[in-house]
């Protein structure tokens, strides 16, 4: 499952609505709304939660995965120790990291691209990814339904 920053995961892309993720997808295991009312899909076999917001006509707008299948730039992330996977975007001059820290967990953050890499005990667990803002403080949606 390639992550394609600001974009999404293959065959995922941020502005899809829920009727474009069942036909790639399927249907979800299981599909609920959170406290803001955005429509929340689940797919166990992908280990991935998908938002749908509610306040944008209920476009795709944040993925959470933690899939072993998934890379970014041909590295894989979960799994791996957090050093490492940082040397490795490096490479790609992905850099800067704000640090959160809660519990057993840690949490690196690159606004740039929108992306959240959590760790429990150095190791990549998670990864959230969301649409990025532009700067008329929009959300910059990815998707072009086919006409």
């Amino acid at each position: 499952m390639k992550i394609n920053l600001k974009f999404g995961i293959d065959p995922l892309v941020f502005g899809m609505k829920q009727n474009d993720v069942s036909n790639v997808l399927g249907k979800p295991d299981k599909n609920y709304k959170d406290e803001d009312d955005n429509v929340i899909f689940v797919y166990n076999k992908h280990k991935m939660r998908l938002t749908f917001y509610q306040e944008e006509d209920l476009k795709l707008g944040y993925i959470v995965a933690s899939s072993e299948a998934l890379d970014v730039f041909g590295f894989k992330l979960i799994g791996r120790n957090i050093t490492d996977v940082k040397k490795d975007l490096a490479t790609k001059q992905i850099t800067k990291f704000t640090q959160e820290e809660f519990d057993t967990f840690e949490n690196y953050f690159n606004e740039e691209n929108w992306f959240i890499l959590q760790t429990e005990f150095n190791e990549v667990v998670k990864f959230e990814l969301g649409a990025i803002i532009n700067n008329k403080d929009e959300f910059d949606w990815k998707f072009n339904p086919k006409k």
